[in-house]
This record gives structure tokens, sequence and C-alpha cells, in this order.
């Protein structure tokens, strides 16, 4: 039974006041890209879900509601879904949402250079009925298949064909890294990225739940110092997230407020199973064996990052969602202890007694105090004898990074877009292939795990589900594929005057905002 928490404070206004309001609001990272078959990443994602829409989408508790489709059923015994499209709907440059949109979106994001193409591995066909109903037909029963495509965005067809746009191109860009044109509630008026994006209403949109704000403005701003001094200052609105180590001074600023909660984010480390050699050298990869894995676990002392990097705000956790997913295991909610000795024995039993040096590839503006989380981690292994050699970069060169393989260990943190166990599993676990297991970058391949990733997407009984994830989830903390650390906290910082929704995926929803 999933047990969501909706975050904040809301306000549903089912009519815009008349007054004009522009909202400024600083996020620590810049989304990478306007294109939203381009970037799999809560900063792009939920940046777009303001300008583009998918078939469903998310309420304000994370409820699944229509959107550009108004219903939704199982066709026959499982061989797929039929969804009834919103009629009179059209794109930001007046032309009209129909079915071949939804063909197009699809062969657009399940293709070879998307960034979305796992979202649709179980799915064999897309079917224009009629100009609004659309067959997606799958190769097993699904039934959470509306569920994994809330975050799946529409795009014109004929919009992309006249701008050379057809495929997403995350290297190089197109037409769709810097401009939009969706069906949402706001359009892309302005892109200068890292430095300035504008949204402005879009007057047409079928929608009625929006709040009075005329004008969006995003700035990045990745030092926390400099987002709260700004908020503090009155020159934003907004940020996110607040430092942990400034949450209490925030919190008892004037004319300011802070909103605390807790992500479905799970910070882990990754590391690289399926290289011969560490990075950069000729030394045989220790971390093939999963007894250095479980002993990188057991050097960790996760209670003192929690105390004091983040400051008693995190939770720790012990598999790759947290507590309040769907399909959480129960019985394997214990994470290793901290136990240095542990960890010496097994790097001796795997033939390290010396330990051995490595690359520790880490972020240092995507999540909550990540470098200083990765930096107290180096002092933690080289206690044990692993000295690990810290290259903290900005997320913006930090994919392409872990896709070359320029890593022998790293940090990761993973919010499921389903809000069930079985997304990281897909995501993260599943021996990599074209369309599934694509952010597994440190290629973890086991058979059984495959057979019961698959398994479980089609199984209709709740129980036999469960056993299959609890299957995986078991056999992913044995193997120490990762090494869960903690979830993270949602700490967002706001002016009196403001009234808005946080969410457990970190979205920011402009159409939720109001300025009193």
């Amino acid at each position: 039974m999933r047990n969501f928490l909706m975050i904040g404070t809301a306000c549903a206004a089912l009519a815009a006041p008349a007054a004009a309001e522009t909202f400024r609001w600083a996020e620590q990272t810049d989304p990478n890209t306007m294109d939203p078959h381009a970037g799999n990443s809560t900063p792009v994602l939920g940046f777009l879900n303001n300008v583009y829409e998918g078939l469903v989408r998310r309420n304000r508790d994370m409820g699944v509601e229509p959107s550009l489709a108004t219903a939704w059923e199982p066709i026959g015994d499982g061989e797929g879904w039929r969804f009834t499209l919103r009629e009179g709907v059209t794109f930001h440059d007046g032309a009209d949402f129909t079915a071949e949109d939804v063909v197009f979106s699809y062969e657009r994001a399940s293709s070879e250079t998307a960034d979305t193409a796992s979202w649709f591995s179980g799915v064999t066909d897309v079917v224009a009925v009629d100009d609004y109903t659309v067959d997606i037909m799958t190769d097993a029963p699904n039934p959470i298949f509306p569920d994994s495509i809330a975050n799946w965005m529409m795009m014109d067809s004929g919009w992309a064909e006249a701008n050379g746009a057809t495929r997403p191109a995350p290297t190089e860009g197109n037409y769709a890294t810097l401009r939009a044109n969706g069906t949402g509630p706001y359009i892309l008026a302005e892109r200068e990225p890292g430095l300035r994006t504008v949204l402005t209403p879009w007057q047409d949109w079928w929608g009625e739940d929006r709040g009075n704000v005329t004008e969006g403005i995003l700035t990045p701003i990745d030092n926390s110092a400099t987002a709260v001094a700004a908020l503090l200052a009155g020159d934003v609105d907004m940020i996110n997230p607040v430092p942990v180590q400034d949450a209490d001074r925030v919190d008892a600023a004037e004319d300011v407020k802070l909103i605390r909660g807790t992500e479905a984010r799970v910070i882990m480390y990754g590391f690289s199973q399926d290289k011969d050699t560490l990075y950069g050298t000729a030394e045989e990869n220790p971390f093939l064996d999963p007894r250095v894995r479980q002993a990188v676990a057991h050097a960790i002392n996760v209670p003192a990052i929690l105390q004091t990097i983040m400051r008693g705000s995190a939770e720790p956790a012990s598999q790759l969602v947290s507590e309040a997913m769907s399909g959480y295991s129960d019985s394997l909610s214990e994470r290793p202890a901290h136990d240095p000795e542990r960890a010496r024995e097994l790097l001796a039993e795997a033939g390290y007694p010396d330990g051995f040096e490595f690359l520790l590839k880490c972020t240092n503006d995507r999540y909550i105090n990540d470098e200083s989380v990765c930096q107290a981690t180096v002092s933690m292994l080289a206690q044990v004898g692993l000295t690990a050699q810290l290259d903290a970069v900005p997320v913006r060169n930090y994919w392409e990074e872990l896709r070359a393989d320029n890593y022998d260990m790293y940090l990761l943190g993973w919010s499921p877009g389903t809000f069930d166990a079985e997304h990281p599993f897909r995501f993260l676990v599943h021996t990599p292939q074209d369309n599934i297991g694509t952010w597994n970058f440190g290629g973890y391949s086991n058979a059984r795990v495959d057979e019961l990733i698959a398994a479980q997407q089609s199984e209709i009984d709740p129980t036999e589900r469960q056993a299959m994830l609890d299957e995986i989830a078991a056999t992913v903390q044995e193997d120490a594929v990762y090494v869960p650390l903690y979830v993270q906290p949602l700490l967002w910082g706001t002016r009196d005057d403001v009234d808005l929704t946080v969410r457990e995926d970190n979205f920011f929803i402009l159409r939720w905002v109001t300025v009193n």
C-alpha cells in the first residue's frame, strides 16, 4: 500500500486572481535540456512538466489523474491499454493535439537516442485507432503501466519534423534542446542555459487549476550560501534546496518560511562491475568481487554522515527505494552496520588485505551536500585501507562521464518515477540493453534478476508480485550491487506571501503557485 505525504501548502485556485505576479525561483541544478525525451532526470522532467504534458499526470498527493487522456482501460486479457484523448487541445504554436502526436511521441521517446527508452521496454506497438483514441500494446499484462508514463510528454509531430528534431540529440543538441512547443499551462518564453529561463502563461490551456503567476523566472544558483542570501534579501521568492546547515536560520528568519519533508530519492554508491581493470590503469578491478562491495558498505559510517553532514534531516536507506514506496521489502529494512573490522576481513578474503587505490566520481552541485558526503566517504574508506581519489564535477558533465566509464565507484541519487520498487530495478539493476537497464552504469548482470524484473511487471496478484520484488531486493542487497546511504530530505525556502505545493518527487509545479 502506498503511503504518500503531501508536503507544504497548497492553493487550488480554480480561477486565477486578476493581479499580475512575477515569481522568481532558484534551483541548484539548471535543466540541461528542454527536450522532454533527452533527459531522464528531476531537473529536466520537473521543469518541463510546466510546459509539456502527458496522457496522465500526478496530482498534488502523487496520485495519477487524467491529463491529455481523459480515460484509459485495459485491452482484452492484458494485451495493452486504450487511451481516450482529450479533444480541443492545441500546442503552443496552435497545432491540434491528436493521436498522431501520441504515436510520434512514442517513436521518439523510445528511440535509440532517447533517455526515456526504458519506459517502453514492454511496449510492442502504439496504434492510432482514430484521431482521439490510441491503443498501446504490450507484450504481457502490465497493471502499473499508466503509473509508469506520468512523465512521458507529448510533442507536436509537425513542429519536430519542421525543425529537424524528430529524434532526441542529448549530446550534440538540436532545435528542441533550447526551445519547446508543448500543450502545458506555460510557454517557454526565454531560455539562457545556466543563467535564466522564463515561463509565461499559455492563455489557451485546457486546464483550470492554475494560480496567479504571470511570469515565472528560474535562475540556477549552485552556491548554497548565495541562494540563501538571495531568499533572505527578497531577490527570489523560493529556493530549492535550502542547505541543511542553514535550515534553522531560514526557519527563524522574518518574511520567509521553511518547508521540510522527505523526498522519494535514495542516495547511493554504485560500482564498475563489468570492467576487468580499474579506470586508467592495468590493475585488476576489485569491485568485480561482491565481498569488496560489501566491505565498502561496512566501512561507510552512515549514522555519522546523517548526524554531521545532513544535520539529522535525512533517514538511512537499506534498499533502492524508501519504505514509503510500493514494493518496499519489509524484511530487508536493516542496512549493513558500520563495522570497519568486518570491512577489513572482507577485503582480506577477497585478496586485498592492503587495500587498493581507485577513482571515486561524484557530483558537486546535484544532491544536497553531495561533495561533502563524498569527502567524508573518502576518509571512512581510508580507515580500512581503501584509497579513493575523489573527482567531484558539476552535474552538467557527470552523466557523460559515467556513460564513458570514467570512474570505479560513483555517487547516484534515484527517485522512482512509478513510486514503486520495480522502477530502480528496471533502470539500475537489469542487464543493460537498448531499452532497459539504461542507467545501470556499472553493468551488473544477473539472469535470475532479469527474469524476475520481467515477470513482476505482468503479475497481477499483489502477493506473488511482492514475493518477486523481495527476491530481487534480497539479491541486490546480498551482492551489494549498490550501497544505499540515505533518503534525501526536502528543504524548500519561500517568501511568506507564497503558497505552493511540494511533492515527494521534488518537482516544482508553477501552476500551483499563488503569490498573495
